[in-house]
């Protein structure tokens, strides 16, 4: 059985501070790269199923934003959906839905996966042996840091 795709008009998103900068039109959410939405889509499902709760997700993207900004981050937009995987990571982790092996091999597939993708074209990963799948999307991202990567 797969999933509904969700779309942002979809999804009602509690009013949190740390939520108030979510970039939007009238519309809802909107997302300059597919990455964005996958990771918007996933951490969605994953409040939806219970995993963890709206205020959860609040506080951990709000704590990722903050520790970015002490770093010297000039919050001007263009990283939001960074501090956004980087909290969904952080979230995955602590709930122990992936080990940190399986988290980095799934980074690295992704990194991987994006690198030999033409331009213009759907990124998606090939299963690998003993994978089912084709694991979570937004893991990685256009631009992260690929020498953890590989």
């Amino acid at each position: 059985m797969s999933a509904r795709p969700v779309t942002p008009a979809q999804v009602s998103i509690p009013d949190d501070p740390a939520l108030r900068p979510l970039p939007r039109d009238e519309g809802g959410p909107v997302f300059q790269e597919p990455w964005q939405a996958q990771a918007f889509a996933l951490t969605v499902r994953l409040i939806e199923a219970g995993v963890f709760t709206w205020a959860d997700w609040a506080t951990a993207l709000g704590a990722e934003i903050r520790a970015a900004q002490a770093a010297g981050d000039p919050d001007l937009g263009d990283t939001y959906y960074r501090h956004w995987v980087a909290a969904l990571e952080r979230l995955v982790a602590r709930k122990r839905l992936l080990s940190p092996d399986q988290m980095s091999a799934r980074t690295a597939a992704w990194a991987r996966a994006y690198r030999e993708t033409p331009h213009g074209r759907p990124v998606s990963l090939r299963p690998e042996a003993g994978q089912a799948g084709t694991g979570r999307p937004g893991a990685s991202h256009p631009g992260a840091d690929d020498a953890d990567a590989s």
